[in-house]
């Protein structure tokens, strides 16, 4: 029934009031608001619903039969049996989006969903479902995601959740980011973060009205000797700092904790891509280092789907308490769906053999692309681990070359000028190219056309 539908009418109008009623359900139905074989409603409900007689409702339907727009069945009903679709709108060009984009993705940051055993996903995803439905969700997150997520941490990333810190479920890591920004800073709070780095924590930083201090980053990361003394806070990508993909060097990971004690700051450690290294052991996490000074942050988007939408935090029990003082405030709690799925899918040892088949997969991935790339004369930058290298090129002009030129040949790439933070001018040029997204196959496709368009560019 069509109980919501709007039928305006004005009793002040000089046309009939069964003229008003056929127009209303004419533009419904152009307007897409009614649909072929909707059933309309007898028109004694309809005219009790509108406050008419019933004649007026009988007319306009008589009106609407006999131009076609609706017909009765016996003992059933009137129904619509035509919605013309609206006329279509002016064309005009539009840059790409989800819907309008190239058909090969080589943006950074995206997870390898092709290594996925889809037996085990669809398993999980039946056992969270087969759980009581939630009457209210858990401020801190679902006690099996936390115990998921602290078996995953210690397993994998040396990093053992005990007296002294807490897991919290997240929504992800920039939300998660804007949570602490909200949370523990003040506004106008200055926060050190890499330059160039994660524009997503830099746009939940300045949401919450926190200052960024850019902080240079080489071919070890970020540079913890140029941080200016009077931050609040440091935000790093140690483990494949994004986006030039250096690692942070343990003389530099003491050097940060170091620093952050003597000021009396706290130190959020972005733990992208830290679970896909696979070209030697990774050094111990700034958490593991310093629980008292450092914010661990993770994610399930990079190793499993966005489609979970969950995350997770490791800090002292005092800034989790403040985190979770915030979220009783603004009534913000992460989706416990996905954190029963991750739940789930970690319970029967899936995502231990996620995670090894993740690390067997990426380095002839990886492999594949250096060897596209350097057959074409180009220079590749990053460690070998993660999920994405850097292809570096001359000019701010000829980045944006090689992004034109592949987005015309159905190739999306992202240019590392964009990463800068705002206000800073540009001082790398290049192309953080990820292998991750695409299948095998579309990946061997598009990597020729690629690197074409990047050799072009740069030699312009």
């Amino acid at each position: 029934m069509l109980d919501d539908l709007p039928l305006p009418l004005d009793r002040a109008a000089p046309e009939p009031l069964s003229v008003q009623v056929a127009d209303a359900l004419r533009a419904a139905a152009t307007g897409g608001l009614l649909r072929a074989e909707d059933r309309l409603p007898s028109s004694r409900a309809l005219a009790q619903r509108l406050g008419v007689s019933r004649t007026v409702v009988a007319a306009a339907y008589e009106q609407l039969h006999a131009e076609g727009w609706i017909a009765g069945r016996h003992g059933s009903g009137t129904y619509l049996t035509t919605a013309p679709a609206a006329a279509p709108e002016p064309h005009t060009p539009t840059k790409p989006t989800e819907n309008n984009s190239p058909a090969y993705d080589l943006a950074p940051g995206a997870p390898c969903v092709e290594v996925i055993d889809r037996a085990a996903w669809r398993r999980a995803w039946r056992a969270a479902a087969d759980l009581p439905p939630t009457v209210r969700k858990e401020r801190a997150g679902e006690p099996e995601f936390h115990a998921a997520v602290a078996e995953h941490l210690l397993r994998h990333r040396g990093l053992g959740a005990g007296s002294d810190t807490v897991v919290l479920a997240t929504a992800g890591t920039s939300s998660a980011v804007g949570e602490l920004a909200a949370a523990l800073l003040r506004p106008g709070a200055s926060v050190a973060m890499e330059d160039p780095g994660y524009q997503r924590a830099a746009g939940a930083f300045t949401a919450a009205g926190v200052r960024l201090v850019p902080v240079p980053v080489d071919d070890g990361g970020l540079r913890v000797d140029l941080i200016p003394p009077d931050v609040d806070a440091v935000y790093c990508t140690p483990a494949h700092q994004f986006p030039l993909g250096a690692r942070l060097p343990a003389a530099r990971r003491v050097q940060l904790v170091e620093f952050a004690r003597r000021a009396g700051i706290f130190v959020i450690e972005d733990d992208y891509d830290g679970e896909l290294r696979y070209d030697s052991a990774p050094l111990p996490l700034l958490a593991a280092m310093a629980p008292d000074v450092v914010v661990h942050l993770g994610t399930a988007s990079k190793i499993l789907s966005p489609a979970l939408g969950v995350g997770w935090l490791v800090t002292s029990p005092e800034i989790a308490a403040s985190v979770l003082a915030h979220r009783e405030r603004t009534g913000t709690t992460p989706s416990p769906a996905g954190q029963r799925v991750l739940a789930e899918f970690a319970a029967r040892g899936d995502l231990a053999r996620h995670l090894r088949r993740l690390r067997r997969a990426l380095p002839p991935r990886r492999e594949m692309v250096v060897t596209a790339l350097r057959g074409r004369g180009l220079s590749v930058l990053g460690d070998d681990a993660g999920s994405h290298l850097v292809v570096p090129l001359p000019t701010a002009d000829a980045e944006q070359r090689a992004v034109e030129k592949a987005r015309t040949r159905g190739l999306l790439l992202d240019g590392l000028s964009r990463h800068h933070l705002p206000g800073t001018p540009p001082r790398t040029f290049g192309v953080p190219l990820g292998y991750t997204a695409l299948s095998t196959p579309d990946l061997t496709a598009a990597l020729p056309v690629a690197a074409a368009c990047l050799a072009e560019a740069s030699a312009h």
